[in-house]
């Protein structure tokens, strides 16, 4: 199989240097999903986010069609002195594990990466964008770490994989689906513990970790952070993305002048307003009603109102692995109510100052 150095890593962006992708807008309101969904077959997968995210279609990973779609085999595969066992487990070889060695697979050929290739052939030709999603490299790290490796030479490794797979994944649209408009968030589920005591890597070095692979994605994509849990989010947003995603309660109404400062320049916040882990019910009234009180205490916070709203995206709080596919269909369809919510409130927030 071919491998990539780190060093070749810029070469596999598939965005020639430039910035063009980067300038689509995205309109207020837009919904879109976080990674997995419950179904077994791809192209069965990629027709049910296409019909029910029109405007920004996001590509599912299928952990229940196999486990090597799950967020650790997928960002682990390839990495020399790790074999990824076919339940998705890690089997570390230590002396083999050299962060500047180089990365198998860089093209995403292998069975991980199946659903993500449908998913590409099937929106060839699109001119509005889409949204992928890779493993972050503190996530990775965590994992190797808890595998076996020091804490130093698992969070290098891991930094130099995400950072090749990233620009793997910019090539692998490119080609697949020349000139389609990107979103690429990373996934950072490892930075819920960044400020607990025994976090086996300091608060500093992890965002510098996230922003480096942020870095290599900004080459062709508006980039996204994913964090699914309470975290020091003014640290966060120093990493950098373009968009911000977190659910509801998870502590970003405690920062309004960090969030403020982070829309002024530009950045959207993608709302986890529907909770993938309680009952939702079938209308969207109470889950808008708590995204209007989180809005309220932002404001109250300092938070300008118009900002907020503008730049606001609407998704499930996290994956949807393990529901049914029904139930998938329900988050989903409340996902865009909500969101169509927020469009409506932006459209008369434009209307009201002229925009």
């Amino acid at each position: 199989m071919q491998t990539i150095t780190p060093g070749d890593a810029g070469a596999l962006d598939g965005s020639s240097g430039s910035d063009d992708l980067r300038q689509t807008p995205l309109s207020p309101g837009l919904d879109t999903s976080i990674g997995s969904l419950p179904h077994r077959d791809p192209a069965a997968a990629v027709d049910f986010v296409l019909a029910r995210q029109r405007r920004l279609p996001a590509a599912p990973s299928l952990p229940q069609r196999s486990p090597l779609e799950s967020m650790v085999a997928q960002a682990a595969w390839g990495v020399p002195g790790v074999v990824v066992a076919e339940d998705g487990s890690l089997d570390l070889h230590l002396d083999r594990l050299d962060p500047t060695a180089g990365l198998v697979d860089p093209h995403l050929e292998g069975e991980p990466f199946r659903t993500i290739r449908v998913f590409l052939d099937t929106v060839r030709g699109r001119t509005d964008p889409i949204k992928l999603q890779l493993t972050g490299p503190v996530t990775l790290g965590l994992a190797l770490h808890a595998a076996g490796a020091d804490a130093g030479r698992a969070f290098a490794v891991a930094g130099t994989a995400v950072r090749t797979r990233a620009a793997g994944l910019l090539a692998l649209a490119a080609e697949l689906a020349p000139g389609t408009p990107l979103v690429v968030f990373l996934d950072e589920p490892g930075l819920t513990g960044l400020m607990h005591p025994e976090f086996p890597l300091d608060p500093e070095s992890a965002i510098d970790l996230t922003s480096g692979a942020l870095a290599v994605l900004e080459r062709g994509a508006l980039t996204g952070l994913h964090c699914c849990g309470p975290t020091d989010w003014k640290l966060v947003i120093q990493a950098g993305p373009d968009i911000l995603s977190a659910p509801l309660g998870c502590g970003l109404e405690a920062v309004p002048e960090a969030l403020d400062r982070f829309l002024e320049r530009g950045g959207r916040v993608a709302w986890g307003a529907i909770p993938t882990d309680e009952p939702i019910g079938s209308t969207p009234g109470r889950l808008w009603r708590q995204l209007s009180a989180t809005w309220c205490t932002l404001v109250q916070g300092g938070c300008d109102p118009v900002t907020l709203r503008l730049q606001s995206l609407v998704t499930p709080a996290c994956g949807l692995a393990t529901h049914g596919v029904s139930q998938a269909d329900r988050v989903m369809t409340l996902t865009r109510q909500v969101a169509a919510r927020v469009h409506d409130q932006a459209l008369g927030v434009r209307l009201s100052v002229g925009a």
